[in-house]
């Protein structure tokens, strides 16, 4: 089964050109223009979704309902990209491949609300003509009108038996249901299994498939949290409704929009042992900033002092930025996390590596991630995770704790770069991840494993379980040069 069309980038950036030199389809709603608008961000620029929406949504005016439908169209399109180019290609008769981008855009669009949601087939197919039509020519609109009339004569339960139909395997057929490619399919199934929860399977691919609720997070100190409090982390609760960024605005900063999953592995960070007043703490792969300005809120209660490392420029400033709400100053460095630490040995009490990752624990927000990740992204990314936190471990001080963090449940990414980091040192403990997390949280959370793991008590959380990205820790101590790590403590 082959994937989604992936063009070669053009050279845009990934947080802006959603309106950029698109010519204009008269009689189209504001909010499907949008929407297609974004799409076209995605495809052709590598945009992220979640950046040039709100940008695109402000730019065309959209009234809060227009700018929900927008959200609802975006997003729903992306997530089941996979799906709505299969039943395009058997519709079309011809692979996605041959369809210029532009057109497969506007027939991906159409298709999802054709096959997904409620509005009328006559006003999802006119305008997705219309828009094709604008930005293409008379046949390519006659093309797209053919394909999608051809896709109305069929329920969304006779394409779906169709294109299951054509898949080769078990997971192909899954892949096909659920929109995950076959590849993240078993990752997943791996990582649950580590866990003996692989039956969970189907629960997570459809908890990525859903829209995730706002989480907003209260700087310790600086704000208290609102009603709906949110289950585990102290510092987590609900938006009260309406936009959650006047609420932002309206804090001055001190209250965030925010995962309760990374407010959890950060707060785990801070209570895995008692803070002492000095103490130096190294945030070394701090974009955007989110846990950065966590951890800095908690510093400045407990006296201790805090850096911040970005290499990616612009990355560093959303982190100065993410900063100002907070009391005193936070130097934020510009360097490659690997070559800082490295400078830096034995110098700090704790250290949180938040480490670049292919994001699949974050798909319920990046839907357009699991088509644009591939295995090889990986490969690519799991010696640079080694490397930083080899180099982090180095940077503590004895009885150091370092938190390895990532936003992914893959385990060549979460226990496997644990396992090969302390392969053969004799410095480094594990602590039990799992009784520090039950400790930060406000209720009893579900973490599966035992203590005696070979994992040492490292915690995963899960969109299907918990309500959270899919955020993975460990937590390492430095001890003494020459000490023996005693697993799972």
């Amino acid at each position: 089964m082959s994937g989604p069309q992936r063009p070669a980038r053009r050279g845009a950036s990934r947080d802006g050109g959603a309106n950029r030199d698109r010519p204009t389809a008269r009689g189209v709603q504001p909010a499907r223009r949008v929407a297609y608008d974004v799409l076209r961000a995605v495809t052709e620029s590598d945009a992220y979704a979640n950046l040039v929406l709100p940008q695109a949504i402000a730019d065309a005016g959209l009234s809060p309902q227009d700018a929900a439908l927008a959200t609802e169209l975006t997003y729903g399109t992306l997530r089941r990209l996979g799906t709505y180019d299969a039943v395009i290609s058997a519709a079309a008769d011809r692979d996605t491949s041959a369809i210029d981008p532009a057109v497969l855009d506007a027939l991906r669009l159409a298709v999802h609300q054709l096959l997904s949601t409620r509005v009328a087939p006559h006003a999802a197919v006119n305008e997705s003509v219309t828009i094709v039509g604008a930005a293409q020519s008379r046949g390519a609109a006659s093309f797209a009108n053919a394909v999608l009339r051809r896709i109305t004569r069929e329920t969304p339960e006779e394409w779906q038996e169709r294109i299951e139909q054509a898949a080769r395997s078990d997971d192909e057929r899954l892949a096909l249901r659920s929109a995950h490619p076959v590849w993240i399919i078993r990752a997943l199934r791996r990582a649950l299994a580590a866990e003996e929860r692989a039956d969970e399977l189907e629960a997570l691919l459809d908890a990525d498939n859903a829209s995730p609720e706002v989480t907003l997070a209260a700087l310790p100190g600086l704000a208290e949290r609102s009603e709906p409090a949110r289950p585990y982390a102290p510092t987590a609760f609900g938006s009260p409704g309406g936009d959650p960024h006047r609420v932002v605005a309206g804090s001055g900063g001190r209250i965030r929009v925010q995962d309760e999953g990374s407010q959890l592995v950060a707060l785990a960070l801070a209570e895995a042992a008692p803070i002492r007043a000095g103490e130096r703490w190294l945030d070394l792969c701090a974009g955007p900033g989110g846990k950065t300005a966590l951890l800095a809120a908690i510093a400045a209660q407990h006296g201790a002092v805090l850096e911040a490392n970005e290499v990616v420029p612009t990355r560093a400033r959303l982190v100065r930025n993410a900063l100002r709400a907070v009391p005193g100053n936070v130097p934020v460095h510009e360097e490659d996390g690997r070559v800082l630490a490295r400078s830096r040995n034995g110098q700090y009490d704790r250290i949180l590596v938040d480490a670049p990752c292919t994001g699949l624990g974050a798909l319920r927000r990046r839907p357009e991630a699991r088509w644009r990740k591939t295995p090889a992204d990986v490969a690519e990314l799991v010696p640079l995770q080694e490397e930083l936190l080899a180099a982090a471990i180095d940077a503590l001080a004895p009885g150091g704790i370092v938190a390895y963090v990532t936003c992914s449940p893959h385990l060549a990414e979460t226990s496997g770069v644990v396992r090969e980091v302390l392969r053969g040192r004799a410095d480094v403990r594990r602590l039990d991840a799992r009784a520090v997390m039950a400790d930060v949280a406000t209720s009893a959370i579900d973490l599966a494993g035992d203590d005696s793991d070979e994992d040492g008590g490292s915690v995963q959380l899960w969109p299907h379980r918990h309500g959270t990205d899919a955020m993975f820790l460990a937590l390492l101590q430095r001890t003494s040069a020459g000490a023996v790590p005693e697993q799972g403590e």
